[in-house]
């Protein structure tokens, strides 16, 4: 019988198949994958049910874990191993099983915002380490573009996140995609979503 004490977010329940529509083209030719800040679990049994293909790594803070492992566990899917710790401002960052310990793709929902921006700098960081030269990465969530608000709620929802924490914020698509062609990532879609948010899609180029 389904657990009814798993954590649960609402939002992921209403966003998990517009992500998934993105992540079927996005990972199509991937198969090890590195979630970041994988809060609930939600997504990951939602994608990783749906595209057994791939082998879904979960990872956040400590505390996080056991609410992450109630919903793996329950769904006893064979690609979803046990979630890791990750804290991306101190590490160590997971390895993966493939031949060369990196990941081929990554994933992370409504995480940059909440990071301090030195800390979304140390994510784009060990990403460099984490990912094989051919990966995939896809950030979810609001983004400003030409350091502009992209809609009223999302004005009100920086205003919130400031008041709770001064050094979280709705982030400029701009910065971030710099960050990312720091690592060798190229901008290659940026995909409007529901309630103001996007999918954004980079690749990297070989080494």
């Amino acid at each position: 019988m389904p657990s009814t004490d798993k954590p649960f977010a609402p939002a992921c329940e209403r966003n998990r198949d517009p992500i998934l529509a993105v992540l079927r083209d996005a990972f199509a030719t991937r198969s090890r994958v590195l979630e970041i800040g994988s809060g609930t679990g939600q997504h990951a049994v939602h994608v990783a049910a749906a595209l057994p293909g791939l082998r879904w790594q979960c990872t956040d803070r400590v505390a996080q874990l056991p609410g992450i492992a109630q919903w793996l566990d329950e769904a006893a899917l064979d690609n979803t191993p046990p979630p890791v710790e990750l804290d991306v401002t101190a590490g160590p960052w997971p390895v993966s099983d493939g031949p060369d310990g990196r990941f081929d793709a990554a994933f992370t929902a409504n995480t940059l915002h909440i990071m301090g921006w030195p800390a979304v700098e140390a994510c784009f960081a060990g990403l460099d380490d984490a990912l094989a030269p051919d990966a995939t990465l896809v950030v979810y969530g609001p983004f400003n573009v030409d350091g502009r608000f992209t809609s009223d709620s999302n004005a009100a929802f920086d205003q919130w996140l400031r008041a709770r924490d001064p050094a979280s914020g709705i982030r400029d698509l701009e910065a971030v995609d710099a960050l990312a062609a720091q690592i060798g990532l190229r901008l290659e879609a940026d995909i409007g979503m529901p309630a103001n948010n996007r999918c954004l899609v980079w690749r990297r180029r070989r080494d």
